[in-house]
């Protein structure tokens, strides 16, 4: 999951939803939680249920953005934000692994404080929803899963063009337009973990990405002041 940086507010909100266009302008369209790509559909997403906490129902702290699936799972389920990993909070790169099929899982190297936080997030939005048998089957139009498993394989087309083409700057420029594109950023980081130049642009390209969450190669670090 794209660890996200929204930055100080840029204005006090009358109502949460004049919010929207600043968000997107901080973290581009695509969803906190599930990493679609959505230039129309988006709604302001309140980390704490505005209707359990209405003190921060226009506070910019508390939003993020969600697609309509995720936000409608997560609704408003109780938050205790202590109790999960955050993107805007921590660097939630390194709590999940994505695998060929739509598949999301906790990663290996998570004590086990992080276990149960990451856990709850996946929970919370029902994440790992899939039409594998064990996984929960999930709603007729959560396409969320299938849309994972989709660019997952244009990712792998991406990198055998890479790898055909010995890695020239054409080829990369227009796998980073790809990913801008198709969206799901972890897909992608995932798919060219050892390309360290189209990591480092993918970090860059996807506006709103924490970079003090990576090093200068592209790989993850701990989110300073995060629980991950």
């Amino acid at each position: 999951m794209r660890p996200v940086e929204r930055g100080p507010a840029p204005r006090t909100y009358a109502k949460y939803g004049d919010a929207i266009e600043d968000l997107e302008a901080r973290l581009d369209i695509y969803c906190s939680y599930c990493e679609r790509r959505l230039p129309t559909s988006l709604a302001v997403e309140h980390v704490v249920p505005k209707d359990l906490s209405p003190r921060l129902e226009t506070e910019w702290t508390n939003f993020l953005l969600g697609c309509t699936n995720c936000n409608s799972v997560k609704g408003a389920k109780p938050v205790d934000v202590s109790d999960f990993l955050w993107p805007d909070r921590d660097n939630t790169f390194l709590a999940f692994t994505y695998v060929k099929g739509g598949f999301v899982s906790l990663a290996d190297n998570l004590s086990e404080t992080q276990k149960v936080q990451a856990q709850a997030l996946l929970d919370l939005v029902e994440l790992q929803r899939h039409k594998a048998p064990g996984w929960g089957n999930p709603a007729p139009r959560d396409k969320r899963w299938q849309q994972r498993d989709e660019v997952w394989a244009a990712a792998e087309r991406s990198l055998e063009l890479l790898e055909k083409l010995g890695g020239v700057d054409e080829a990369v420029e227009q796998i980073l337009i790809a990913a801008k594109g198709y969206g799901f950023f972890s897909i992608w980081m995932t798919i060219f973990n050892d390309y360290p130049d189209v990591k480092k642009g993918l970090i860059q390209r996807f506006i709103g990405t924490a970079s003090t969450c990576f090093d200068p190669d592209g790989n993850p670090l701990n989110r300073l002041g995060g629980n991950i």
